[in-house]
């Protein structure tokens, strides 16, 4: 399969490299970056998370995509769309995105998640494409609202996957195909 790779104004969403793997490492070892996860990971986790994110890329041509800057070629995270994982209690095609704190602030999540959106739409055909967060986390959410998403209370849900003692209370955000993004 073909990987499409996406370019925007400011950022290129591509296959991982292997270069990729300290600064996204270093991300994933950041406790403010992962305020709104079970923990921080390892450099093998986030080695095994890339090794896995770069799979899928090879497998369905889209997923999880290294985020990086134009005009730098600066890694900065990553963005992307992916199957919810099973276990929860919904289902579909969620847009994410992850990154590095010198990265807030500046919209490159939410310039991202509008170019997830429509590959979503306009290559895989999508009829609707869902966000998930913890109900705390304020910044993603923030972004969910700049893509036009909306939030039904009643979807909200404990994920199962998380342990207790973390965050476990998720929103779930929703855009459909004919709402303009």
């Amino acid at each position: 399969m073909t990987i499409s790779e996406l370019k925007t104004a400011r950022l290129a969403l591509r296959q991982w490299r292997d270069d990729d793997a300290l600064p996204w490492a270093a991300m994933n070892a950041d406790p403010v970056v992962r305020e709104h996860f079970p923990s921080i990971l390892t450099y093998e986790q986030s080695a095994a998370s890339m090794r896995s994110f770069r799979d899928d890329l090879d497998r369905r041509g889209w997923g999880w995509w290294a985020l990086e800057v134009a005009a730098t070629g600066e890694f900065i995270g990553m963005a992307g769309l992916d199957p919810v994982d099973p276990g929860l209690p919904l289902g579909g095609v969620e847009v994410g995105w992850r990154l590095a704190r010198s990265a807030w602030g500046l919209g490159y999540a939410t310039e991202a998640g509008h170019a997830c959106l429509d590959y979503g739409f306009d290559r895989l055909d999508l009829p609707e494409i869902l966000a998930l967060t913890t109900t705390g986390n304020e910044r993603s959410r923030a972004v969910m609202h700049r893509l036009g998403m909306t939030r039904d209370p009643a979807e909200d849900f404990d994920d199962p996957t998380i342990p207790p003692g973390a965050p476990r209370r998720s929103v779930v955000y929703r855009i459909r195909r004919s709402h303009p993004h």
